[in-house]
């Protein structure tokens, strides 16, 4: 790979987030400070000279919530709080200050949908039908024979209504029983949440990434969703037998993100990026990013759970994100929390270090934010969690269908010699991969070749070259395994070319003479692309 700053452009202003490499931390798996086998804020703030080592502009933090960990934090118990097991609020304050002493951004979860059962608005809510609180949940009456108001299902399993006794009715949850759904069509719901925001806004946070928020209303009259047509794809929950056009996706939904978004205008260079997922997302992404009153960037789920990574399946979702007015600012992110890891979906076992670098390479290449997510940059694979060491509760109810999505949680590695791998004193709460140690980061470091290494030198030739980091983008070629991007901006016109399978190809752009190669992986050059080869080359005449 050339030196990433040889081609530097000249930086146009733009905001901080344009074209931003977040990085995402677990905070239950990066660095547990107190040997409790846990991952706290302390240690992350420990290990943010490493975050910005690699070139990123931000951090996005998942939950570190005060929470009865059902879900691992997206069941929120105090949305103002922070959970002991991370730590204290005095403790994010010296995260955020050492952040920004750095030169990082922190952008941390927001969960607008759904609260923890032992929230003190649930708690008051459910209490009667009468309180000051009794419409902040969806609550609704039997049938008439005693059976839920509807057929909606939960995505972890069985029907999205629980029974309780003490107000005689039925509360909604599209998730666990333990996560009642709020209300969010309730102004006063509204008005609580944005408080929320107000508080860690106030603290200096520095955005949002706002989760799964085409769960936060649903269908006021309850209608029953219609059943999804037969499909290839093996239902393992109910979930899957359901169009779900009531129980979320309500068209008021940006009408919220509306008032969202006037809250943080009231703060300079402030960040939202909405998770959507679904099987046809793109017009709610559309919706929740248009013009200038919406959310800032939205990322859905094209690469998270796709089993190949394809030329068409790259052009699908960029093409959905056209550079045209109103139309807002993608994100990407190949793996996270939720989604197992690229390199054990994508890599070919005999190829897996050629191939990863020339995926690193596409993700670099891509127009909108890249999100690399905890142990991506060294090469992490997924792993293989026994039963009986599963601590997912949707992979514990759907066993052995659903894919565990604590394989992709599992702990950083950081110093190979060291006991749990420089992670903890303790025994983690999910075991190390078999092969996690050896591509542990002294070890990474020390490799000029790692993936590591390799990662920041892409991160750093992104920043430095205008048009891959904000330049517009035309597909030239998506077919079989070639795939062609044209990337440009106003002080630079570049293309990126990756070969995508094990055969050699060849390839070169009118005019090839007028071209430079300035970036090349794989022994991709001069318009020859080795298996898995790749190049990026700059327009010089």
């Amino acid at each position: 790979m050339s030196d990433p700053l040889s081609t530097a452009t000249p930086q146009i202003h733009r905001p901080w987030w344009r074209g931003a490499t977040i990085y995402q931390v677990y905070p239950r798996s990066f660095a547990d400070s107190n040997g409790d086998g846990v991952g706290d804020l302390p240690g992350i703030t420990g290990k943010l000279d490493y975050i910005a080592s690699l070139h990123v502009d931000a951090v996005w933090l998942s939950p570190f919530f005060t929470s009865p960990m059902k879900d691992f934090g997206y069941d929120v118990a105090d949305y103002c709080g922070v959970d002991p097991i991370f730590g204290n609020l005095s403790d994010f304050d010296a995260l955020v200050a050492r952040a920004h002493d750095l030169g990082l951004k922190i952008l941390i979860d927001q969960v607008y949908s759904h609260t923890s059962d032992l929230h003190a608005w649930f708690a008051e809510s459910r209490s009667n039908t009468e309180n000051a609180k009794a419409d902040w949940y969806v609550w609704a009456d039997a049938k008439i024979d005693g059976s839920p108001p509807n057929n909606w299902q939960s995505v972890f399993g069985g029907p999205a209504w629980t029974w309780d006794a003490r107000r005689g009715q039925y509360y909604m949850h599209n998730f666990l029983s333990s996560q009642p759904q709020m209300n969010v069509h309730n102004p006063e719901v509204q008005e609580a949440l944005l408080a929320v925001a107000k508080f860690w806004m106030d603290r200096g946070v520095d955005g949002f990434r706002v989760d799964a928020i085409n769960f936060a209303m649903h269908d006021p009259e309850m209608k029953d969703n219609p059943p999804a047509p037969a499909g290839n794809g093996v239902r393992t929950r109910p979930f899957d037998f359901q169009l779900k056009i009531n129980n979320q996706s309500h068209p008021d939904i940006p009408g919220f993100i509306g008032r969202i978004r006037s809250l943080l205008d009231q703060y300079p260079d402030r960040f939202t990026v909405a998770e959507v997922g679904g099987p046809d997302p793109d017009g709610e992404m559309k919706a929740f990013t248009a013009g200038e009153n919406h959310f800032n960037s939205a990322y859905g789920f094209n690469f998270l759970y796709a089993e190949k990574l394809t030329p068409a399946l790259v052009r699908e979702a960029l093409e959905a994100w056209p550079d045209e007015e109103g139309i807002g600012w993608p994100s990407w992110a190949f793996s996270n929390h939720d989604a197992p890891r690229w390199i054990s979906r994508w890599a070919p076992p005999e190829a897996q270090k050629p191939y990863a670098a020339m995926v690193m390479m596409l993700f670099a290449s891509l127009r909108g934010n890249v999100i690399l997510w905890q142990g991506e940059e060294l090469g992490l694979t997924q792993v293989d969690i026994p039963f009986e060491k599963l601590q997912d509760p949707e992979a514990i109810a759907n066993w052995p269908l659903t894919l565990s999505r604590d394989g992709t949680r599992t702990p950083m590695p950081w110093v190979a010699d060291a006991p749990q791998c420089g992670f903890s004193s303790a025994e983690p709460w999910l075991p190390f991969g078999a092969d996690h140690k050896a591509l542990a980061v002294d070890l990474s470091e020390s490799d000029p070749q790692s993936m590591l290494n390799f990662t920041r030198e892409l991160i750093a030739f992104r920043n430095a070259n205008d048009a891959m980091r904000v330049g517009n983008l035309r597909i030239m070629e998506a077919q079989s395994n070639l795939l062609v991007l044209e990337r440009k901006s106003e002080t630079q016109h570049l293309i990126c070319a990756f070969n995508m399978g094990g055969d050699a190809l060849d390839w070169q752009p009118a005019q090839p003479d007028r071209w430079r190669t300035v970036n090349s992986v794989n022994g991709g050059d001069a318009w020859s692309l080795p298996a898995y080869g790749a190049l990026i080359a700059e327009r010089i005449a």
